[in-house]
């Protein structure tokens, strides 16, 4: 006996990594019969464009102190960081070895990660530069977003999945696309603070500074502890276009909105990764981009949850942008099941997988609650 799949049309609101591995996953699932269109301001085509964080992500594996506290971020990280190390024969994931060296000594046995990466072990004393304390060693991953990105595209694009170019600012706007029946996927990131609809204040720039550099020399990703808003890191990345590239970093500089170049920051991240990798300093490396990034940071962390808004939007300040009229008093009231998935901070890449499989399960629930109605 045949079942026939439920269809259901899907609109994801953002092509940044979280909402392109969404639709991704959504597109082939063998459960529901998704027709999904990716609408966004920035698509990845626009690597350059500084107006969303995507392009400028060290796209590493690294570890986090939320996933120690949250084991629903835990949950994520242990299954992107799988689904990313069983992606590394494609050439688009890096196997990485990595020296993490900290102030302060510590066991292996009191980090909450030690069980996610591979190979992991204390450096020997003798491995450790001056000044660190201590130092482990473990294998993890990196992606390169300008490769990374344009493949989820394509991908997509062979699946059916259409992409649309809009600057959406309010949600009112995506009536008609995502209809009385569709779901609306929220990924737009940074841009869930001033989209009207959503709104959500406690978002929050996180400021990125990193130099692109060609450094053959460099083998390992080696990253500094560090509580303040100066980071040390330098992250081999994969490329087949541009290989042998390292994002040397960087700043974590919380509610900065400035996206200008500050060339002594740049000397500060240079020296700091030229002192742990000498090889930058060589004839054979070379600088070739400056990049400044905005991560979209939340007090509260990602937000990945369900909810059904009213449309026409309603406010108490009375200044809800003009949209078409609708054409029915059907059309006239109605409400867009919306599921947001944003907030990730620095660590977008590295939820990716978790995340957009959470967002995923949501959706199926509610196609077979609609599919329950129907039937009955």
């Amino acid at each position: 006996m045949s079942t026939t799949k439920a269809e259901q049309s899907l609109v994801v609101l953002g092509a940044g990594v979280i909402g392109l591995t969404t639709a991704y996953l959504a597109a082939l699932t063998e459960d529901v019969s998704f027709n999904i269109r990716v609408v966004a301001r920035e698509l990845p085509e626009d690597m350059d464009s500084q107006a969303w964080a995507s392009p400028y992500a060290g796209a590493n594996w690294s570890p986090m102190e939320l996933g120690g506290r949250d084991e629903r971020v835990r949950k994520w990280e242990q299954k992107t960081f799988d689904k990313l190390w069983d992606m590394i024969p494609t050439g688009l994931v890096k196997l990485l070895p990595t020296r993490l060296y900290t102030a302060q000594k510590g066991n292996i046995s009191g980090l909450w990660w030690k069980d996610l990466v591979r190979n992991i072990r204390i450096l020997p004393p003798s491995d450790v530069p001056e000044p660190f304390k201590a130092g482990v060693a473990f294998d993890t991953v990196s992606v390169n977003p300008a490769e990374y990105l344009p493949w989820l595209q394509s991908e997509l694009i062979s699946c059916g999945v259409t992409f649309e170019r809009r600057d959406v600012r309010s949600l009112d706007e995506l009536r008609s696309l995502v209809g009385s029946d569709g779901i609306l996927v929220n990924a737009s990131s940074l841009g869930s603070r001033s989209i009207i609809g959503v709104e959500d204040t406690k978002l929050y720039p996180i400021r990125g500074q990193t130099i692109l550099v060609h450094a053959p020399g460099l083998q390992e990703c080696l990253l500094v502890e560090s509580e303040t808003e100066e980071a040390t890191y330098i992250i081999p990345r994969p490329g087949k276009g541009q290989p042998d590239t390292a994002i040397l970093g960087g700043t974590f500089q919380s509610r900065n909105w400035d996206t200008s170049l500050d060339m002594q920051i740049a000397r500060g991240i240079f020296d700091r990764c030229a002192a742990l990798a000498p090889c930058l300093k060589s004839a054979e490396s070379r600088i070739l981009k400056h990049n400044v990034g905005l991560r979209p940071g939340r007090e509260e962390g990602p937000r990945v949850e369900l909810e059904r808004i009213a449309l026409p939007l309603q406010s108490t300040h009375d200044l809800i942008p003009w949209n078409e009229s609708p054409t029915s008093d059907r059309d006239r009231e109605q409400s867009m099941l919306v599921v947001h998935t944003y907030g990730f901070g620095p660590a977008g890449f590295q939820r990716s997988w978790g995340a957009a499989e959470e967002v995923l399960e949501l959706m199926k629930v509610q196609v077979a609650l609609k599919q329950t109605r129907h039937n009955t």
